[in-house]
């Protein structure tokens, strides 16, 4: 390991002077998202030795670890979200709950999906170096970017691609109230060519929202550039539907879909993706989708998810606790989980 990026991670050491910061996510400074993946409580350095690389298993998984034995990154077999450590953070929605979730984690994607001894690749240490510099919102901040509340954001060219999502229009004949196909399209309004062929237009009466998967297609594809699939087929991308997400990849499978509730939650980091059977067919189906985010302050395994009750994402507990762990409603549901 060459000394040009022990030298850069010193200086992430250096830049972090002040320690850990808590950042209130419905309230974001972006020139405050600055990962820090070298800091040590208290701001001291966390040590200047060469980097170590450890292999671990269940899922298939590579830790870095600074010199000090602090974990910087971790790389999990056949999955492109890496978890940088980084400053604290606190997510919360008043509206919908009292919990916050604080955590440390920073999700952000590499370029490929990681192999055993990737770290000796060319393109490991350079994109490590600007990962963990970036600036710029991770997974966690943009998927807090659609909850109740939001502020809307656009890009360059005025579209707006950020803000208080819906989950979809009012609709008598669904169960819930409210009508699905909500993809990430409808949200922004513009219509979409995906690789595989496949071209949406958007509808009207769906600007605005997101449904379940859109949400998750919303984060992980169009703003953190996940490639998307048209269809809910096998193949490269996520493809538009839950059941299909769970089924097909991609990713790597964190619990094996039995058709009962999985309990496995120490196998989760923040950024992966759920699956729950919340519709009418029990067993393995496939109804719903979220993503996790961490403990909360209870200590709970807590999610978040574009849900009707609560017309949108919500981290909150309106129409069922957004817990993973205990006897609620989408706790007996959780059925397996994916790392994409």
């Amino acid at each position: 390991m060459d000394r040009k990026w022990i030298w850069a991670l010193m200086a992430l050491v250096l830049v972090a002077g002040g320690g850990l910061v808590m950042w209130q996510a419905t309230d974001r400074d972006p020139a405050d998202d600055t990962p820090v993946a070298v800091a040590a409580p208290g701001g001291a350095a966390a040590g200047t030795g060469e980097p170590t690389f450890t292999r671990l298993e269940n899922p298939a998984r590579t830790e870095v670890r600074d010199g000090g034995g602090r974990v910087v990154a971790v790389f999990t077999d056949g999955a492109r979200t890496v978890r940088l450590t980084g400053r604290e953070r606190t997510f919360s929605e008043p509206r919908f709950t009292k919990a916050t979730v604080t955590t440390d984690a920073w999700i952000r994607l590499a370029p490929r999906e990681w192999r055993a001894g990737a770290e000796k690749a060319g393109w490991f240490k350079p994109w490590l170096d600007k990962a963990l510099a970036d600036r710029s919102p991770d997974a966690l901040a943009i998927m807090m970017d659609y909850i109740d509340g939001a502020k809307p954001r656009r890009n360059a060219d005025g579209l707006q691609t950020a803000g208080d999502a819906s989950f979809g229009p009012l609709s008598a004949t669904d169960p819930d109230g409210r009508a699905e196909n909500s993809d990430f399209y409808d949200y922004l309004g513009v219509s979409w060519k995906f690789p595989d062929g496949k071209k949406e237009q958007p509808s009207r009466s769906h600007f605005r929202a997101l449904d379940c998967s859109g949400y998750i297609r919303m984060v992980y594809g169009y703003r953190m550039k996940y490639p998307l699939r048209g269809t809910n087929t096998k193949g490269t991308g996520l493809p538009r539907r839950a059941y299909a997400m769970a089924e097909f990849g991609p990713g790597v499978q964190l619990m094996p879909n039995t058709g009962r509730a999985v309990r496995d939650f120490e196998l989760l980091q923040p950024g992966d993706l759920l699956f729950f059977n919340a519709g009418p067919i029990g067993g393995k189906h496939i109804e719903h989708s979220g993503i996790y985010l961490g403990l909360d302050d209870s200590g709970r395994h807590r999610f978040i998810s574009s849900r009707s009750k609560a017309d949108g994402p919500t981290m909150g507990d309106f129409g069922g606790d957004s817990l993973l762990d205990g006897g609620g409603y989408w706790a007996t549901k959780l059925r397996t989980a994916r790392r994409i």
